[in-house]
């Protein structure tokens, strides 16, 4: 046997299990939250020029909602699906597999983007609407920022040359690169970008980025984005940000707001004065951990607004991000692309976020039935846990899938995750006074 056999990537190779079965609980729940969305792109999707045809806008979206959230093997398992039974809201249609291939390659991607863009703050409108405990690193932030955001990109899989376009493309050919932002308090992806060149770096959506952002927003950011102009751009527009300091950071002291033994606290002056630029003031935060520091650069320059412990707990959330990813390739598919062209690639990208998009929404009704906070719910668990559901849905033993998955007599499900070993903790109470 080959050794090249064991090398491949295991989330890249093809899944042959068959579709999940339907469940008209779940079905419901989906319809209720998408189906306004997607007929109020009728108007948009006219405005393209595109037909009415047999595979209209509700049925693409219905088809691609089923082939992610159903796991649906292939195109040819979801073209006999689509000419047996009705998809979500779109009734089932005689259809032939090129057809809905060739369906796949010149839909319009963007529809789906504006899907996401109309379907996020309605679900961020429901995360406030339900009572469930919030981190104190995020409720003390909230009160000084109207959103807190994490930013990252991540290099897509590469692309799988079927198409007579991409035989002359060396094997590997990676697929792109996507910049996400999710909001730290509801975990819901809020903006994605796709740069076509896999090497980009971060930086390439800097400019993207400035001119989405507003004001009054806390960024959390990867050193990726570890840039003192741009930084000094989202002063101006009144963003500010933390990010992880580097061990050879060149800096001015200006001031000491706290020096002990386990914690650094301090006001410092980074870069150069040059033509049309001058040195950027920030705070410096560096922590204890083992033999080491772990240092911190903020632009919150008041530590009554961003405590230290603030600041170090806001960026370990920025690890939400890398979750984020991971549900969206390992669990949803994104790592398996469906097709080698850009469009295609796109389709699968902005349903995939929406797809997690759900999935957030329904861990946090979840979160809120058993109130806890919405990091103690495994969106994995969740994911999975709906085999289960509809098994005893079946049998007549359940009919609400948020209940079931939150029941104590389920929790071998995995749902709320096992509590750990938390890690010493240092006590900045002499320090500073949040009440």
């Amino acid at each position: 046997m080959s050794a090249a056999r064991y090398s491949r990537n295991p989330d890249h190779i093809r899944r042959r299990h068959v579709p999940a079965p339907d469940n008209e609980a779940i079905s419901q729940h989906l319809q209720a939250l998408l189906s306004p969305l997607v007929y109020q792109q009728q108007a948009y999707y006219r405005s393209l020029g595109m037909r009415e045809r047999i595979l209209t806008l509700p049925l693409m979206v219905a088809a691609v909602v089923t082939l992610l959230w159903s796991q649906v093997p292939s195109v040819r398992e979801l073209t006999r699906m689509l000419n047996r039974q009705d998809l979500l809201w779109a009734k089932a249609v005689k259809v032939r597999q090129q057809s809905l291939s060739e369906r796949f390659l010149s839909f319009p991607a963007e529809l789906f983007e504006r899907v996401l863009e109309t379907l996020v703050p309605q679900l961020q409108h429901r995360f406030k609407e339900r009572t469930r405990p919030l981190p104190s690193s995020l409720e003390h932030g909230l009160q000084h920022f109207q959103q807190i955001l994490a930013v990252d990109g991540s290099v897509l899989e590469a692309l799988f040359r079927k198409l007579d376009s991409l035989q002359a493309l060396p094997t590997g050919t990676l697929a792109g690169k996507i910049c996400t932002v999710i909001e730290l308090t509801t975990r819901l992806p809020v903006k994605v970008w796709l740069e076509e060149n896999p090497k980009a770096h971060d930086c390439c959506f800097l400019t993207g980025l400035l001119a989405w952002l507003s004001p009054q927003t806390l960024l959390v950011l990867d050193r990726g984005f570890y840039d003192f102009q741009w930084w000094a751009q989202l002063r101006q527009r009144q963003v500010d940000f933390i990010c992880a300091g580097k061990s050879n950071l060149a800096y001015t002291l200006l001031q000491n707001f706290s020096v002990t033994d386990n914690l650094r606290d301090r006001l410092i002056q980074v870069g150069v004065e040059k033509a049309g630029t001058s040195p950027l003031t920030l705070r410096l935060v560096e922590v204890r951990k083992g033999k080491g520091w772990h240092r911190y650069l903020t632009s919150v320059l008041e530590p009554e607004v961003s405590p230290p412990y603030v600041v170090i707990d806001l960026y370990c959330r920025r690890w939400r991000i890398e979750e984020a990813f991971l549900v969206a390739k390992r669990l949803l598919g994104l790592s398996y692309l469906w097709t080698g062209s850009l469009n295609g690639i796109k389709l699968q990208i902005w349903a995939t976020w929406v797809m997690y998009a759900v999935l957030v929404d329904l861990s946090d009704a979840v979160a809120q039935v058993v109130q806890m906070p919405l990091e103690r719910i495994s969106l994995e668990m969740v994911w999975r846990g709906l085999y289960h559901f509809n098994h005893a849905y079946q049998k007549g033993q359940a009919q609400d899938p948020i209940a079931y998955l939150a029941a104590p007599e389920n929790r071998d499900l995995g749902v709320i995750k096992a509590l750990r070993k938390p890690p010493q903790q240092l006590d900045f109470t002499p320090f500073f006074n949040l009440t």
